[in-house]
């Protein structure tokens, strides 16, 4: 059914068409307006078998209406207000869609609402003036159909009777934006709509009418009319997203929330047009029950009903969510559908459990951080999560703790790695006890099952290990000079393999000295040389040699062991003099020589020493004398008054304080030498060096004063050269450069004072010559790739008054020059060359003979020439 109009000022007659026969009439009829009443009002209808009226006065169809039915008979509605008993009453007529109303019917339609200007009579005798009638809104249904233009209101004022009036309304909808939607005859006041009406897009119109005489005077107030339009059912809901997406923890209890989907409808939500329903129109998977989930028609708020849901079995339901308007009534209301993706996430409800009850593994003895065996658990829990990482742990089996199960993070695999060496002798297998928890504890709902345990049976096999030495190293004792071909000791090794039948054979790996040799089959170290306590391949007293056992298996094994001997010292190192050299003067006086010994041997094969000098040569005794300071030093002496300069060697007698005492003839260097007048000994040598280094220390002072004179030279000779170059800068004459600028005259003498200026600043040639740079402040830097600007040229014999244009044309090209340089400077206009007829500046009225020259042109110039034409330019005063 489709609306013609509806109106709702207080209640009156209204006449709707229906759009074809059988059609299902779900919008509204009738509307009741309480204008601001705000009281109860209770509804009846004439026919409430085929009509319904909500609490707010909205009028809808219970059925569908066919053409058996009268269509004169109007429908009658009454309001009762409850508080004050005040009754309303309206009709509404029905008309199937194209035809034709009958007599009644048109008058009925001519009957439409009336809209009178108020009057303008005031009672004077009241204080206050009256306000202007309310007018009541005027209501139009959206999406009418026509025929248009359709009638809505008659405006009318009461002055019509009197004066012909004219009518018109202003405002949104008529004059103003949207314009085109309503219109009015001026003469007889018919307000009409032009075309449907869009809620969804102007809910109301706010027009003013107004009355007007025929000269334009307004006759009346104008009058606001309100027009609202009234919503009809004409949109769908729409969900703000196509997809939602929610979880919910599996297990959950009956009630728990998962999710909040919401739709929108454009059409008025005071209406039931824009009141929504939802519903789920079908769940996806329909385990373990078809109706796991519920939803708050009014709220969307999804829940959950049933309890059973099992991550393990359905991870993702998928609901069809429908929302319905006209309050989810499925035979009037619009609908549409959207999609709730709803998770099942996962708690801990499942524990690991082993693929078999026992794992097997094998493992080389002596072998670390290698895997062994894979255990393998199943778990239903998501994976990668906290309830689906298992820990492993080892509860029997394994005292000495030599494996330990860490969980690959991809496969979740329990991987037995040894991670201590097993010596096969001792332990040739193992029987381990895992058990395997997750991460996280078992939810508390879950009743806690037996725990999950299995058996690794480990086999260790058997290796070709290395022999070794016992003890290693070996330390022996043995007494120096040892003479050769002596045994010293066994050197032997054990083997670990005792369950392998093997030989072992020894070789030397280290002898530094060559003095020690192994027997290859049992070990024993015989000498082969003397061993010598004083070699320089002793540290501290200890002589270190390597051997090497290898045994026979395959592949074969072998270790080394290190020999430590300790050699014991024998007195057999003759004491020598020390210091071997010394320096005394050619005239000692009381200066005598301190000398000790020196043994190789240790206490008590060293010191006291004794100290004597030989009977041959005979001349040793004559010369030199030898006093005992204690058991360790004695002085040397000069028994003679006087020894030549020279290098002397004396021979001295030493013998040691060993159990078998031993001498040595050792002989004393001593350099006799000049001494000064204290005593010390004169060094020629270091005499002479100190005079060379003086004689260096000069030639250096004297290549410094001749390298700095140099420069001096240099700076002398650049300023001459500066000076040659500045005279030769001004390379014109200034008697022949005569270009036209202020030149410098002088053919007077000293008559001017006011030329007392160096004007060969502005001498600049335009030519660089013999390599110099032109002089003067004009800068020569590139010049830009415009065309040349155009200077004027001034005539060979200029009128006097022409100098001025000149001038003033010359400065505008160069303003325009876009070759100038950037800055002011001054600019070379033209040559005058040898022949220029223009004389000199200073001849302008310098004399009496061409005093009457007329020079007022000059004030023409501007200020700079106006003393100028002062002084030329007067009277003779």
């Amino acid at each position: 059914m489709h609306r013609n109009i509806l109106v709702s000022s207080g209640l009156t007659k209204v006449t709707t068409r229906v759009t074809s026969l059988g059609e299902i009439l779900n919008n509204t009829l009738l509307k009741y307006v309480d204008c601001g009443r705000r009281a109860h009002v209770r509804f009846e209808c004439s026919q409430p078998e085929d009509f319904r009226i909500s609490v707010d006065g909205v009028v809808y169809a219970l059925r569908r209406l066919h053409p058996s039915r009268s269509w004169t008979s109007p429908l009658l509605i009454r309001a009762q207000d409850d508080a004050t008993h005040q009754q309303w009453q309206t009709q509404v007529r029905l008309l199937p869609a194209g035809a034709h109303p009958s007599a009644e019917q048109d008058v009925f339609r001519r009957d439409i609402p009336e809209i009178l200007f108020p009057s303008r009579l005031i009672d004077m005798s009241l204080k206050r003036m009256k306000r202007d009638w309310v007018i009541p809104p005027i209501n139009v249904a959206e999406n009418s159909r026509g025929p248009f233009p359709m009638k809505l209101v008659m405006i009318r004022s009461d002055n019509d009777e009197k004066v012909s009036l004219r009518y018109s309304v202003t405002g949104p909808g008529a004059d103003q934006p949207p314009t085109g939607v309503f219109s009015i005859d001026p003469v007889s006041g018919q307000l009409s709509v032009l075309k449907p009406l869009d809620r969804e897009h102007m809910p109301s119109f706010n027009l003013r009418a107004h009355a007007v005489d025929l000269n334009g005077n307004q006759v009346e107030n104008p009058v606001d009319i309100m027009i609202n339009v009234i919503d009809m059912n004409d949109n769908r809901p729409e969900f703000i997203q196509q997809i939602w997406n929610g979880s919910v923890p599996e297990g959950s209890k009956p009630g728990t929330s998962v999710m909040t989907v919401t739709a929108v409808d454009k059409d008025d939500p005071k209406t039931i047009n824009g009141q929504l329903r939802y519903k789920i129109v079908s769940q996806n998977p329909d385990s373990p029950s078809p109706n796991m989930f519920t939803i708050n028609n009014r709220t969307g708020s999804i829940i959950t009903v049933a309890a059973g849901l099992d991550r393990e079995k359905v991870p993702q339901y998928t609901l069809i969510i429908q929302a319905t308007d006209m309050e989810g009534n499925p035979m009037y209301g619009l609908s549409n559908t959207g999609t709730a993706v709803i998770t099942v996430t996962d708690i801990n409800d499942n524990p690991p459990e082993f693929t078999s009850d026992t794992f097997f593994g094998e493992v080389p003895e002596n072998q670390v951080n290698i895997i062994v065996a894979n255990l393998t658990v199943m778990d239903k829990d998501q994976p990668s999560t906290a309830a689906w990482n298992t820990i492993y742990r080892i509860t029997a089996g394994d005292p000495a703790s030599h494996f330990s199960v860490p969980t690959d993070p991809v496969s979740n695999k329990g991987l037995v790695t040894v991670v201590k060496s097993i010596d096969y002798e001792i332990n040739r297998s193992f029987v381990l006890t895992v058990v395997a928890v997750n991460e996280i504890p078992l939810d508390k709902g879950i009743r806690l099952p037996r725990q999950s345990t299995a058996t690794v049976s480990i086999r260790v096999t058997d290796v070709n290990e290395s022999p070794y030495f016992e003890p290693n190293p070996k330390l022996l004792e043995l007494q120096e000079g040892l003479p050769a071909e002596s045994v010293i000791t066994s050197f032997t090794a054990q083997d670990p393999d005792r369950f392998m039948e093997q030989s072992l054979r020894y070789s030397t790996l280290s002898d530094p000295a060559n003095w020690l040799r192994i027997d290859p089959m049992n070990g024993e170290i015989t000498t082969t040389g003397v061993l010598d306590r004083e070699s320089p391949l002793v540290q501290n007293n200890i002589y270190t040699a390597m051997f090497l056992v290898t045994d026979s298996g395959i592949p074969p094994a072998s270790s080394t062991g290190t020999l430590q001997i300790l050699l014991v010292d024998v007195n057999d190192n003759a004491p020598e003099v020390f210091p071997p050299e010394t320096v005394m003067c050619e005239k000692p006086e009381n200066n005598g020589i301190n000398i000790t010994a020196v043994d190789a041997d240790l206490e008590p094969n060293t010191g006291p020493f004794s100290f004597e000098l030989p009977l041959q040569p005979s001349d040793v005794r004559k010369n030199w004398t030898i006093t005992r300071l204690s058991g360790d030093y004695a002085q040397l002496s000069l028994k003679i008054d006087f020894l030549e300069n020279g290098i002397y060697k004396v021979p001295i007698i030493i013998t040691d304080s060993g159990d078998t005492p031993l001498s040595n003839t050792s002989y004393l260097r001593v350099k006799v030498c000049q001494c000064d007048l204290n005593g010390d000994c004169i060094d020629q040598e270091r005499i002479m060096s100190a005079g060379l280094s003086t004689g260096v220390i000069i030639t250096i002072l004297l290549c410094i004063i001749t390298l700095l004179i140099l420069v001096l030279l240099f700076i002398v000779w650049m300023k001459r050269r500066d000076k040659e170059r500045m005279a030769k800068q001004l390379l014109i004459d200034p008697e022949e450069d005569i270009r036209d600028n202020i030149l410098k005259y002088d053919e007077e003498g000293g008559g001017e004072e006011d030329q007392d200026y160096d004007l060969s600043q502005l001498q600049q040639p335009d030519t660089e010559i013999e390599g110099i740079k032109p002089f003067g402040i004009r800068r020569l830097d590139e010049r830009p790739l415009h065309p040349e600007p155009h200077y004027p040229v001034r005539s060979a014999a200029p009128h006097p008054g022409d100098i001025g244009d000149f001038i003033s044309e010359g400065l505008r090209a160069a303003d325009n020059d876009p070759t100038a340089p950037p800055y002011d400077s001054l600019l070379v206009f033209d040559y005058e060359g040898n022949s220029s007829t223009a004389g000199s500046l200073s001849s302008i009225n310098s004399s009496s003979s061409d005093g009457d020259q007329d020079y007022d042109y000059l004030k023409d110039w501007g200020p700079r020439f106006m003393k100028l034409a002062d002084m030329y330019g007067g009277t003779d005063e």
